[in-house]
Parts: structure tokens; sequence; C-alpha cells
């Protein structure tokens, strides 16, 4: 464990992806926790410091830790019991008893996953995910039900898609002949088609940085234009880092349409 003389003055302790509320970052000062909107067009202004372990939140309240492992340590990291399931469990969490929705989520340009839900949180999970595109296969009645549907699917389509692997397709748009092929196969109760006003007319470079003009965001990632670059920002990456303000002076990838 690293000992600081006293809390960092401001810390990412959390995100908030924008579904019905306003993106944000979560920042911890003092103990309490504020909220750093992510509105396009906000000017962000901060230098990355030391990261570590971004604590715990509760409500407005924050619990500061200083063990090194970011974004949370072992005593502060939740273990989902549902990360890894296919159905075949004992239904371990409230939460499982209600109805659930399968959908497949689909990712510019040709990255399609399937995945499970409560059937409340349907649409909020896809804007979550960043999906550009959405079938909702069936409602069933529960979660185990549900995850045994997906693991079927899952053979075929996958139920993971790396956020790397959303940021290379920003630029791009889905492929609707195999969506159109997808949709005609599994005959979906309800389809989707998101829009998040990113505009890019070349791919976000990906990196990790607190600087520069909100383009949007798209699930957990923020696009910020700094100098003329444009970068992709996985906003779990800044989790438990400290803040000081004023802007990076580290030096970044400069992408080819900054000198266009």
């Amino acid at each position: 464990m690293r000992l600081h003389a006293e809390p960092p003055d401001v810390q990412v302790v959390g995100y908030r992806a924008r579904v019905d509320e306003h993106a944000a970052l979560l920042l911890a000062e003092d103990g309490s926790v504020t909220t750093e909107r992510l509105d396009p067009g906000t000017e962000l202004s901060y230098t990355l410091g030391e990261r570590h372990c971004a604590g715990a939140v509760d409500d407005d309240r924050h619990f500061h830790c200083d063990n090194g492992p970011a974004p949370y340590c072992p005593e502060h990291t939740d273990i989902w019991p549902c990360a890894r399931c296919t159905g075949d469990c004992n239904k371990p969490i409230d939460t499982c008893d209600e109805e659930h929705a399968v959908y497949l989520a689909a990712f510019a340009p040709d990255v399609i996953k399937v995945g499970v839900t409560r059937s409340w949180r349907l649409e909020t999970r896809l804007r979550e995910q960043g999906a550009d595109r959405a079938a909702h296969l069936r409602t069933v009645a529960d979660g185990r039900i549900a995850r045994q549907v997906e693991a079927d699917i899952a053979t075929d389509l996958g139920d993971r898609v790396r956020v790397p692997t959303k940021i290379s397709g920003f630029d791009q748009s889905v492929n609707t002949d195999r969506w159109a092929s997808l949709c005609e196969r599994y005959d979906p109760l309800a389809t989707y088609d998101f829009e998040y006003g990113l505009s890019l007319s070349d791919r976000p470079m990906a990196e990790t940085l607190a600087t520069g003009t909100v383009r949007g965001t798209k699930g957990r990632v923020a696009v910020l234009e700094n100098n003329g670059s444009v970068y992709a920002v996985d906003l779990r990456q800044l989790v438990g880092y400290e803040l000081t303000d004023g802007g990076t002076d580290r030096d970044l990838q400069s992408s080819l349409g900054a000198f266009g």
C-alpha cells in the first residue's frame, strides 16, 4: 500500500455514460463527489497525475483508498456473479427473477454481439455500450432463461466486444447487408438505430487524457478535440487518476486530419 500525507485534491472515481442523463466524470474532492459533465463543447483542462484505487462511492460521499491497483483494488472490486453465467445457476441475485430481454447489438462496421438485460433497461443498456444498431430478439421470464438463450446464440456471434474494437469503427457505418441478413434470420420483436452526433470523418486515436474540447460521447468513450486532432478516451481508463488543473503537457500523437 502506498501512503499519501493526505488524499489527493481531486480524483476521478467513476463515470456516467449518456443515456437519460448527461455523460459525466465523477470527481472526488475532500470526501465529496461532484460531476464534470461531458456535454458537447465542454472544455476540459486537466493533467493526469498518479493513478491508484478509486475507493468507494456512496451517493455523494467518497471513501478514499491509496492501494495501488487501479481502477479498483481487490477490496473495492465488485464481483458480478452474472459476468460469465450461461444459465447453469440457481439465480443468485434478486434481479435474476425479473423479466429479461435477449438482444443483438451492432457496432460499425461489422461487429455483432448477443446480450441480455432486464427488459425495462433494454434501451439504456444498448446506449451504455455505444451500440449503433440493435435488435430485441426475445423476452423471457427470468435471467437464467435469458443466459441460456444468449449462450446458444453466442456460439455463432460472440457476447463480448472490446472498447478498442468499438473505437475502430467510430468513423464508419454498420454493414447494412449483414445486419439485414441477421434480422431476417432472428426475426426480432423490435429494432433500434442510434445516433451519437459525433460527425467523424476519420477514426479518432485512442488516448488517455482529460484535456480538450468534448465532441461527444458514445457508450463509455468520450471524443475530445485537442490541437486539431481528435481522440477517443475510454472513461474507465481515467478512473483512479488524480487530477490537477491545467492541460496536459505530454506529447500526443497527431492525427492526419490535423495537417489537412
